[in-house]
């Protein structure tokens, strides 16, 4: 269950409500080319304000979305993981989808998963859904990988335009991933089981 004020907790990690303090680092990130490799450009500081703007706007609208991260070590910010509305039309909207970006000293470590796994506990729980997307572009094989990672699967139709890029843009084409809430039932189950096996042997 998420705390009182909506935080949502993981061993290594906290995700939280974005405080104004986070945004000089969200900006930041967002300027780091390498963060942004697979989206149009690098953010300039007033967008990465706005885009902090809305992302608080759907917290105060819905009641979720992409929750600010930071570790339960001490470092304030890392980034972004989370839930929104998706915001244009295509195929397979309305619909939900997973979400984030976390500076890149954070990469490698499993925080997106780890993050992303206690943010579809609360949409499949708390937040009452019955099914997630994700999506990323072609080339995104970090992304595609942690969608995998946490039980997601190509959708039927797998591939998309999306719209909101220009015609014949590079990073146009787009995978799109979903999981229902019954396969992520099946995987807690699954992993509750193997957490409890006697043939289990600690990590060496």
């Amino acid at each position: 269950m998420a705390d009182r004020d909506g935080t949502l907790r993981t061993p290594r990690l906290i995700l939280r409500g974005w405080r104004d303090e986070d945004l000089a680092e969200f900006a930041r990130i967002n300027a780091d080319p390498e963060v942004m490799r697979h989206f149009p450009s690098p953010l300039d500081r007033s967008s990465s304000d706005a885009a902090a703007t809305r992302i608080r706007d759907h917290f105060r609208q819905h009641g979720f979305g992409m929750w600010a991260v930071e570790k339960v070590s001490g470092e304030s910010f890392i980034g972004f993981v989370g839930l929104s509305h998706v915001d244009f039309e295509a195929h397979f909207t309305p619909a939900v989808e997973m979400g984030w970006r976390l500076a890149r000293a954070n990469w490698g470590q499993g925080f997106a998963s780890e993050a992303a796994e206690r943010a579809l506990d609360f949409a499949f729980s708390e937040g009452r859904m019955t099914e997630i997307f994700s999506f990323t572009a072609l080339s995104n094989q970090r992304s595609a990988a942690v969608m995998k990672r946490i039980g997601m699967s190509l959708h039927p139709e797998a591939q998309f335009t999306h719209p909101k890029l220009p015609h014949g843009h590079r990073l146009a084409p787009h995978w799109l991933y979903r999981i229902k809430k019954e396969t992520w039932q099946r995987l807690r189950e699954q992993q509750g089981r193997s957490l409890k096996s006697p043939d289990r042997r600690p990590a060496q």
